[in-house]
């Protein structure tokens, strides 16, 4: 037999579950005037060294990388934002006016250790405001995620903040940083060894050197006036919505194209692993991938993190089986009961027997399915062309017509029972 490749899973018991939840988070990105793009899952290497950073974590040790036979270097995409700022540039969107708001849904690629909720092939929701740099922008977009939280069934999430600073202000905090972890250097771990040079900001978020970043320098203290008005503001537009949030210098994401307002969704429920979503500001990422200077942030949720959460809460929804199964008598009703099936299914969700079952057997695998009526088909009802409905869940049953059918599934009249 030939088995799934390590740290990824077949959805299909669960792809129910997971419809319905990417069917939630659309609605909320297009009642807030989000329209969906979709990205090719494969890109040029060059856009993630470019936008996620040559000395990431992602880019050194997760991407999926190959050279294809035009000898091109191509990746599986690790992450959604820096494909969407690509077609954004390519597709020439700042001409039909900013902002631009954009979300997509898809899968992931990052290869690293199989967690619960984190695998190789990961699935993410994700939205882009492209177009402004007032912290407005920052507000509405962690407002927009906190409805996607709550449109699901989440309230228990724990929303953290942090500034990241700009090209002014970043430089000398780096400094600071290094200067305060270079006495610990032996002791910290092997990654943490690689990132002091490469990337000194992600120590911060080291779990396994979590001691030494309690005492670490904070970066809100180094912010320039401009980082910090910008900061400030966005704090202020989060106290006025009432919005529940704690500023954690530890918050710093893992991507290079981040600038100033960075933030998280944490659900503790979950236990260490508890990062559900997050995002930030990436105000210079478009004209670092060839594009003019275009303020932008954004976020994206973890799928696989929130159906985790909702399982912990035991908030997964009780999915609706069929509206209709259509049961022939016996063989000489099959075509009609699939002729039925037909007509109905233009407002229902319908099903008929193809596998042989007698009559006890059809209404038993029609309650397996969850029905909620079955139109029973047989000789005298194609004579009298009034068929018996039953409602599954009351037992109740009548000898309507087609056009009744219709009316009772859909809750819009009764039963006439007057030519039965």
């Amino acid at each position: 037999m030939i088995s799934r490749i390590k740290g990824t899973n077949d959805i299909i018991e669960d792809s129910k579950i997971w419809k319905w939840l990417e069917e939630k988070l659309k609605n909320v990105a297009l009642n807030f005037g989000f329209v969906e793009t979709r990205t090719p899952i494969f890109e040029a290497t060059e856009l993630f060294n470019r936008s996620v950073g040559n000395e990431t974590d992602i880019v050194q040790k997760e991407m999926y990388t190959f050279e294809d036979k035009g000898g091109r270097s191509i990746t599986l995409r690790p992450e959604g934002t820096a494909p969407v700022m690509r077609a954004f540039i390519e597709n020439n969107l700042s001409s039909k006016g900013l902002p631009q708001k954009l979300f997509y849904c898809g899968p992931m690629f990052r290869y690293e250790r199989p967690q619960a909720g984190r695998l190789r092939q990961f699935h993410q929701f994700g939205v882009e405001l492209i177009g402004s740099a007032l912290p407005i922008a920052d507000a509405m977009t962690i407002l927009l995620a906190i409805e996607m939280l709550k449109a699901i069934g989440l309230d228990k999430f724990k929303l953290k903040i942090n500034s990241t600073g700009d090209e002014k202000c970043r430089p000398n905090y780096v400094e600071t940083l290094k200067a305060y972890y270079k006495p610990f250097l032996n002791d910290l771990c092997d990654d943490c060894k690689v990132r002091y040079d490469r990337n000194v900001l992600r120590l911060l978020d080291c779990k396994k050197d979590a001691k030494y970043a309690e005492n670490a320098p904070k970066i809100t203290g180094y912010l320039c006036d401009d980082c910090k008005a910008h900061f400030d503001k966005l704090k202020k537009y989060l106290d006025e919505m009432e919005i529940e949030y704690e500023v954690d210098p530890s918050i710093v994401r893992g991507l290079d194209y981040y600038t100033r307002t960075v933030f998280e969704f944490k659900y503790p429920n979950l236990g260490a692993q508890d990062a559900i979503g997050g995002g930030g500001r990436y105000d210079n990422l478009i004209e670092e991938l060839g594009g003019s200077k275009v303020p932008s942030i954004g976020f994206a949720f973890g799928i696989e993190r929130l159906i985790l959460a909702l399982e912990t809460e035991k908030r997964l929804p009780e999915i609706e089986g069929l509206d209709i199964y259509v049961i022939s008598i016996d063989e000489d009703q099959k075509i009609e009961a699939l002729k039925i099936a037909s007509a109905l299914s233009k407002y229902f969700k319908v099903d008929v027997d193809v596998m042989g079952r007698n009559v006890k057997g059809q209404f038993s695998h029609a309650s397996k399915e969850n029905t909620r009526y079955t139109v029973v088909i047989g000789e005298e009802e194609i004579k009298m062309g009034l068929f018996t409905l039953k409602n599954m869940k009351t037992g109740e049953q009548w000898k309507v017509k087609l056009s009744e059918i219709i009316k009772i599934v859909s809750g819009s009249g009764e039963a006439d029972t007057s030519d039965a």
